[in-house]
Formats: structure tokens, sequence, C-alpha cells
């Protein structure tokens, strides 16, 4: 079994913000792999469907990016998970926009809803996808996070989650050291 986690922040008016990425990228692999989010579970929207012979859990924390950790703590004790088979997607203001970033381990960067699923695992040890977002010339950090992608930023967008989702397909089934090579 593989659980993939999106971060972001529930909500209409959070849907197409940066800090939304890991949402954005875990339901499009989700429709490419015709999982619906048709339960709430673990303090998230939830899917479960067998992707070529491999059980995978998709959850989407709906309880705002900085306190992600009690929903992922409940889905890993839930299904007694190791975790090197859960992998983290959230959005990173260091990457620049559509670079991505895969680790099978690490610190959490200033990122409140990887040290709130670090705090609640108790550990930093499991696999995350950064995906860039840029870094803001002279905006508040909290302010950028929380701001919608430009019309000129959604063609970089698009490429960018289809080649997250390319990279989830291959940790799924090829593991973590490959996707690091072929992505990083």
């Amino acid at each position: 079994m593989k659980i993939i986690i999106g971060l972001g922040n529930p909500g209409e008016k959070y849907i197409k913000t940066r800090h939304n990425f890991g949402f954005m990228v875990i339901d499009h692999f989700a429709q490419k792999h015709e999982m619906e989010f048709t339960q709430k579970k673990f303090k998230s929207f939830f899917s479960k469907k067998l992707v070529n012979d491999e059980e995978v859990v998709l959850l989407k924390p709906q309880t705002y990016m900085n306190v992600s950790g009690p929903a992922v703590k409940e889905a890993v004790d839930m299904y007694t998970c190791d975790l090197q088979n859960i992998l983290v997607i959230c959005d990173d203001m260091d990457l620049p926009l559509g670079k991505i970033r895969l680790r099978s381990e690490g610190g959490c960067g200033g990122h409140r809803g990887l040290e709130s699923i670090s705090t609640y695992l108790g550990t930093t040890d499991f696999s995350r996808l950064r995906v860039g977002i840029g870094h803001p010339e002279a905006e508040d950090p909290s302010g950028y996070v929380l701001s919608s992608f430009s019309k000129e930023e959604e063609g970089t967008i698009a490429e960018t989650i289809e080649r997250a989702c390319l990279a989830l397909r291959t940790w799924i089934f090829e593991g973590i050291e490959v996707c690091m090579n072929k992505f990083n």
C-alpha cells in the first residue's frame, strides 16, 4: 500500500492558490487514474483504489495546511503503513516556479504543513515531493502563498502538474531512489 498526501487548505477561496499546489497535483493524479474523493475519512477527502495491482490511498487533509499532521497520523496508524510508503506533496517557495524536487527524508524547510506531519509522526523520515512556487520579490510570504497563479503562469502550472504526476507513478512502482534520479 502507498499513501499519497496532497497538502493544501480547504475551502473555495483557496482552490487556485499557490499553497494548494499539493491539492492540484493529487486531484490531477486522481483524475488520470479514475479515482474519486467520495468519502471523508481521517479528517481528509479520501480515495483508495488498486492501480496496476498496487493499492493506492490518496488524502487531501481538510484541517488547513498548518495542522495536517493529525490527519496523516490517523491514516498511517489505521493502515499500519511503513513510513517509506507515504509521500507528501507540498508547495515550496525556495524552488523556482515549476521545479519539482523529491526527497526520501529530510528537514521541513520551514514548511508548516511538513512540520505538523513530522511532529505527529515523530520523524522526518518520509518521502516528499516539493513543487516550486517561486519566492516573492517584496511581498509578504504569507500573502504570496495564498495568492493565485497569474494567467502567464498557467502553462507552467499545467506542465508541472503533469510532471509531478509522472513522478508519483514512478515513486509508486519503482521507488523513491529511481524517482529522485529521474525527476530531480
